[in-house]
């Protein structure tokens, strides 16, 4: 029997305030209406209970600056929502499901490869850190994200973007109409991972059809080529159009096709702020079409009577934003610091503003070229005028050369450390992780 895990994570001791759109009720009407509907006594779905994610699994993937401690206090929901998915995906992988709905909060989405704060609702990238986690402890080699949130997945694009072995792929409203303002086509990857990274910014008013249409005709033909071990979907529900933060026309049943469609291996919940009207509807159209089940009859209560945008009016849309994605090239910028390993050094600048507190971070990302993986990075970061930070990355599977460079870069750190306050060091090839703070000194994990 094919088998759907299910787990639940409302976060009871987290929110943003009472009457935040990110807080417990959003899980709270779901739960309820799979318990009514008699969803959870189905044969083929199987229940799971969250555990916490580890400082190792997550530090694997982002670094917690200006130190992970600092973040302690504020992270434990955030640790169990990630731990879920590690532990709905290792239930995948080990083949214990054939497929899993994770139904957690806090969101993580916005959240990229370095972290201040919380942004966009989200601290910690709960898609990423299971991504990484899978292929450090169980070998797999490349896997999808699918993002179909009402906002661009920027941190997950961020995280990564220089991963020739991830392919990322978002569809959300128009960044020019929405936040963060990113996520447009001429974002493709680095200079390691060109054409890795694809995004499908639609226009307000996007409904069934032409998020339906988008998935045919341009999304599983990409993940056709790639030919992904998994697919994961980072599932946000804000397209709905009863949210209310944003001004897409998705319908309950719409959602359901949107699953079948993918046949993602892992569903992670992201946004969704209709938190009556859409997402007890919603969920449980997702739910059934990962079962196997007849979600066609899934109707919200609320009826559409927003104008929506037809097929026949977003194709020629569609057809302009493609030729855009084919036509534009790289134009990468080389500069190499006098510290720098031998090779070609794209730099690459990445300003976040942390929305949710009020700061900015400054970004320096510098990206080795190379042929053969996908590149040592190394990035200064620092917090408006706070003392900077920085992270080096050996990536998966990288080369001698590479691996050799992270380390020259890691040891100057060490040794020219009079400007900077913390850094950590992520070999992924090898799964070991080495932080560096002012007070504490070295650690390894």
């Amino acid at each position: 029997m094919k088998r759907t895990g299910i787990l639940f994570f409302p976060a009871f001791d987290w929110s943003l305030g009472d009457s935040h759109p990110e807080r417990e009720e959003r899980l709270l009407y779901t739960q309820e209406q799979l318990f009514e509907e008699g969803i959870l006594d189905l044969p083929q779905i199987k229940q799971f209970s969250p555990r916490v994610a580890t400082r190792h699994e997550v530090l694997r993937t982002q670094a917690l600056f200006p130190n992970s401690e600092a973040h302690t206090s504020t992270l434990d929901a955030h640790l169990i929502a990630a731990g879920s998915a590690i532990l709905l995906g290792e239930a995948r992988v080990r083949g214990d499901i054939a497929n899993g709905f994770v139904l957690a909060r806090p969101p993580g989405h916005h959240s990229g490869a370095t972290v201040w704060g919380n942004r966009g609702f989200c601290t910690l990238n709960n898609e990423a850190i299971l991504v990484n986690h899978l292929r450090a402890q169980f070998g797999i080699q490349k896997i999808a994200i699918v993002d179909t949130d009402v906002h661009h997945g920027d941190g997950t694009q961020d995280i990564f973007y220089h991963d020739p072995n991830v392919l990322f792929i978002s569809l959300h409203q128009d960044g020019r109409t929405l936040y963060p303002g990113t996520g447009f086509v001429n974002e493709k990857g680095g200079p390691n991972a060109w054409n890795q990274t694809l995004n499908i910014p639609l226009p307000p008013g996007t409904g069934d059809e032409g998020y339906h249409y988008v998935l045919e005709n341009w999304v599983l033909p990409q993940l056709q080529a790639f030919a992904p071990d998994l697919i994961i979907n980072s599932a946000g529900q804000d397209n709905h159009f009863t949210d209310p933060l944003a001004s897409m026309n998705l319908t309950a049943g719409g959602y359901g096709r949107i699953t079948e469609l993918l046949q993602p291996d892992l569903a992670v919940l992201e946004g969704g702020y209709s938190i009556e009207g859409a997402l007890p509807y919603v969920n449980l159209a997702i739910l059934l079409a990962l079962a196997g089940e007849d979600y066609h009859h899934v109707r919200e209560p609320q009826k559409l009577d927003h104008p929506v945008l037809t097929l026949a009016s977003l194709k020629p849309y569609l057809q302009e934003l493609k030729k855009q994605h084919q036509t534009f090239k790289p134009n990468f910028t080389i500069q190499n610091k006098e510290f720098f390993p031998q090779g070609n050094w794209i730099y690459i600048p990445h300003n976040v503003y942390y929305d949710t507190e009020g700061f900015q971070e400054t970004r320096h990302d510098y990206i080795r070229q190379c042929s053969h993986c996908a590149g040592t990075i190394y990035i200064e970061s620092r917090r408006s005028s706070s003392p900077q930070s920085i992270l080096v990355r050996i990536p998966f599977q990288a080369c001698p050369e590479c691996e050799q460079a992270g380390y020259d870069l890691w040891d100057h750190l060490l040794h020219h450390s009079e400007h900077t306050s913390s850094g950590l060091l992520q070999n992924q090839l090898h799964d070991k992780l080495f932080v560096w703070e002012r007070k504490e000194g070295l650690t390894q994990l």
